[in-house]
């Protein structure tokens, strides 16, 4: 997600708390919110995939593989 578009996620906001939204932008706020969201659900994702497990045995297992089974 681009910063303009993080920008504007904010700029409503503000607007919301000072005068209100228009329908149309109660619309785009909630379309901008669910791509926010799933950026970082992705980003998120992508940074446990790179984490590995020491297991109790000292095995090592990737997290990825660990919550496939």
């Amino acid at each position: 997600m681009d910063e303009q578009k993080i920008s504007r996620i904010n700029e409503l906001y503000h607007k919301s708390k000072q005068e209100g939204l228009t329908k149309a932008e109660k619309e785009e706020q909630a379309l901008l919110r669910a791509e926010y969201i799933a950026a970082v659900r992705a980003n998120l994702r992508g940074t446990l995939s790179q984490i590995s497990i020491v297991e109790p045995d000292g095995s090592i297992t990737d997290l990825s593989k660990r919550n496939e089974n």
